[in-house]
């Protein structure tokens, strides 16, 4: 199963149909997101890396996918993803040897082709 593409592809009609019927409540999901992963002292790729760890660790599939994508599109490497999924191995343990390798996938889905050769 592929971890990024394909999921958010696969969630992307429910969660339009969800979001249609509470749409307050994903306006306020979207304000504190734009909020959280905003560039502040901490830029947003370090947070995208934080958010795709926490993915990890809460095994997300979606979660996962939307925070590789993010952290390609903020410029991350592979090897900076690998160091944020190696905390969330030491965080974890176990389950995160399971989705760590998940979210480098989804991140080399989303990464241009330079950098997933890295």
């Amino acid at each position: 199963m592929s971890y990024g593409k394909q999921v958010l592809a696969d969630l992307r009609e429910p969660a339009r149909e969800l979001r249609s019927r509470i749409p307050a409540v994903y306006e306020g999901y979207s304000a504190t997101h734009k909020a959280a992963l905003g560039a502040g002292d901490l830029d947003t790729k370090t947070k995208e890396l934080i958010a795709l760890a926490i993915a990890v660790s809460t095994r997300c599939d979606g979660c996962i996918a939307s925070h590789a994508r993010g952290a390609a599109k903020a410029g991350a490497t592979a090897q900076e993803v690998a160091e944020a999924l190696g905390v969330a191995i030491l965080m974890v343990g176990g389950p995160a040897t399971v989705y760590g390798p998940r979210a480098l996938d989804a991140f080399l889905e989303f990464a241009a082709p330079d950098e997933s050769a890295r």
